[in-house]
């Protein structure tokens, strides 16, 4: 192997692939994973036991966990698709987040049960429309790394 064969693609020129899963993108996986785990765990429990009191904000929850299990492989997948994909994502979440936070507000006898987007995520912190946020920022900027 010759020097130049060990010489890192940035001193040649190249352009080295982003890592979604590095830096703040670590901080990203962590918590999409945790709120995949608990959006799921909740709409899980709460169809088997009680499916029928509030059927709506259950299955909000659920497409909530699909949404942030999604997010979360791409960010662990990497490559320009997946950063294309997750930033899709995130902006559907961000969507989700305010019409269902929005509805809550607006007309919250609509739901018998809250969901994870209900009122803006206040059950968990206001997370969740943070998060969306916070992803698309980092993923923008993957986009130019």
């Amino acid at each position: 192997m010759t020097d130049t064969d060990r010489t890192p693609a940035a001193a040649t020129g190249e352009k080295q692939p982003f890592d979604l899963g590095t830096g703040p993108g670590r901080v990203l996986v962590w918590f999409y994973g945790v709120f995949t785990v608990a959006a799921a765990s909740r709409s899980i429990v709460q169809m088997i036991l009680d499916f029928g009191k509030a059927p709506l904000a259950y299955v909000l929850s659920a497409v909530a966990a699909l949404v942030y299990g999604f997010i979360t492989y791409s960010l662990v997948r990497g490559g320009e698709k997946a950063r294309r994909t997750a930033l899709v994502c995130c902006a559907g979440e961000l969507a989700g987040v305010l019409i269902v936070g929005t509805w809550t507000l607006a007309d919250p006898s609509a739901f018998a049960d809250a969901t994870v987007w209900s009122d803006f995520g206040a059950g968990y912190l206001l997370i969740p429309v943070i998060l969306p946020v916070t992803g698309m920022i980092w993923l923008r900027r993957a986009r130019t790394a």
